[in-house]
């Protein structure tokens, strides 16, 4: 299984790589790191919950999921809000210019 996910990781992120060269967006330093902490938190919340209910601690999987998911959706949709946001101005910016040039 988890060589499974990494695999997929991995080739996700070479995609998105790839995309992100090809339409030439700049990423700053802080999305990846704010995206690369969501992703560990995201897997240790899969490796937590999957583990516990094999267990069969079905309150402990479900706190973990809440405990440790909700931080991590947060910081990987901030990863990807950020860069959008940053590409949307730019826009805006270069619209603003062109009208009033």
């Amino acid at each position: 299984m988890w060589f499974g996910i990494g695999f997929i990781l991995g080739a996700a992120l070479l995609a998105l790589i790839y995309w992100l060269r090809l339409r030439k967006i700049a990423v700053p330093w802080y999305s990846w790191l704010l995206a690369g902490i969501g992703i560990i938190l995201l897997l240790f919340t899969i490796w937590n919950a999957s583990t516990s209910m094999a267990e069969f601690e079905t309150v402990a999987a479900w706190t973990s999921l809440w405990l440790f998911g909700i931080p991590a959706l947060i910081l990987v949709s901030a990863a990807i809000f950020l860069p959008w946001w940053r590409q949307f101005k730019k826009r805006r910016e270069s619209k603003n210019r062109q009208g009033f040039a």
